[in-house]
């Protein structure tokens, strides 16, 4: 157990998870992931949200020695994702007198999930809705689509703590040393990406309240500096770039597209570019490279055709990109053909149809390796780019 107090009522009973290989089985977390949980300590006990299925033992463990003999009143069900709800049914045999708090929604789906008796167990709360714990007082917001459509969250008005789902969430253990910014920007953008509205209209609920503490369901609990993580919250749902630069996606089979892509990387330096950010889409984390392509402000995706398309990680990167509601950026493309080039093509057909996108010009096309008329095309597109 991870030793955590929030305030002297509201205590951390959560767990970090450093067996994990893949987060939602397609995200890289080399350091691991944390399960969220809070108990607040009152007059009626409230246990806000459970774990993964895989941290239940330990999870369970750490409310029996919080709880010190007492029998827990309610569970919080701020979002019904199996990593915060895997451990409902464990908690609801436990505890055979508790009463499960959520909305609507949020009951449709426990009945997807577990097969439990909840007769006579239910508190359906809606938009704005309070239950008193004593001298704790939760209040519910609703949060759909942020980034599933039953989620809530609670802000305690007492102590100022909001419980913010998986907002404010980031990969990694708690015990993990690492800036936040860049691990909560590649959850932020590979979960929650498309939802940028939806986020936009919970900030500003959230505006409205005096908030001194951010209890999210991963990463660590945010108590100083707050407008820095809200800002960056208001940056990354309204899709403005956070930062100018470059991104140079490569789709490399043999090698040549590479050299492509590292040549355009050194035109661009020579010509002032202020950061030049060079990903392998073969190699790298493809959920860095869509973080990357978020941060920053313009992107040249370079490709091969392969079999008439586009070299598959190349078009799988465009596609995560498209499903994430890629908007507000320039991009350039290259692509490479020794026979019938047609990924520049069918990248522009991918992208064209994206918000507020500037296409930068000329498409750069290698006929298998670079010649002097391609090295001069990709010093026009350099110049498109920063000009």
């Amino acid at each position: 157990m991870t030793d955590i107090m929030i305030t002297d009522s509201i205590l951390y009973v959560g767990a970090d998870d450093k067996t994990i290989d893949l987060f939602e089985s397609q995200y890289l977390v080399p350091n691991g992931i944390s399960y969220n949980s809070y108990v607040i300590m009152d007059e009626k006990i409230a246990i806000m949200d459970s774990v993964d299925e895989r941290a239940a033992a330990g999870w369970i463990r750490n409310l029996e020695k919080t709880l010190n003999g007492r029998t827990p009143d309610y569970l919080v069900i701020s979002h019904m994702e199996p990593d915060h709800a895997g451990s409902i049914q464990v908690l609801a045999e436990k505890y055979p007198s508790i009463q499960f708090v959520g909305n609507m929604k949020t009951f449709q789906m426990i009945e997807q999930f577990f097969e439990f008796d909840l007769s006579d167990k239910k508190v359906v709360v809606k938009e704005g809705d309070t239950l008193s714990l004593g001298s704790h007082t939760l209040q519910f917001f609703m949060a759909p689509m942020v980034h599933w459509p039953e989620v809530m969250v609670e802000y305690e008005q007492s102590e100022k703590v909001l419980f913010s789902a998986d907002g404010f969430g980031k990969f990694g253990a708690l015990d993990t040393e690492e800036n936040w910014a860049c691990e909560a920007r590649r959850y932020y953008f590979n979960i929650v990406g498309k939802y940028g509205a939806q986020v936009q209209a919970l900030l500003k609920k959230a505006a409205d309240l005096d908030i001194s503490i951010i209890c999210p369901l991963h990463g660590p609990i945010l108590k100083e500096n707050l407008e820095y993580y809200i800002g960056k919250y208001q940056i990354w749902s309204s899709y403005e770039p956070e930062d100018e630069g470059i991104v140079i996606a490569y789709a490399s089979i043999h090698g040549n597209t590479k050299k492509a892509a590292e040549k355009l990387a050194e035109i661009l330096e020579k010509k002032g570019a202020k950061k030049v950010v060079l990903t392998d889409l073969a190699r790298d984390d493809m959920a860095e490279a869509v973080e990357d392509a978020f941060r920053y402000d313009k992107l040249v995706v370079a490709a091969a055709t392969y079999d008439g398309g586009i070299f598959p990680c190349g078009e799988e990167f465009l596609m995560h990109l498209k499903s994430k509601n890629y908007q507000k950026r320039t991009i350039g493309f290259m692509e490479n053909g020794s026979w019938a080039p047609m990924a520049g093509k069918l990248m522009k057909a991918i992208c064209e149809p994206m918000k507020e996108i500037t296409i930068a010009e000329p498409v750069v096309t290698i006929k298998s390796s670079m010649k002097a008329d391609t090295i001069e095309a990709m010093e026009q597109l350099a110049d498109a780019l920063l000009n």
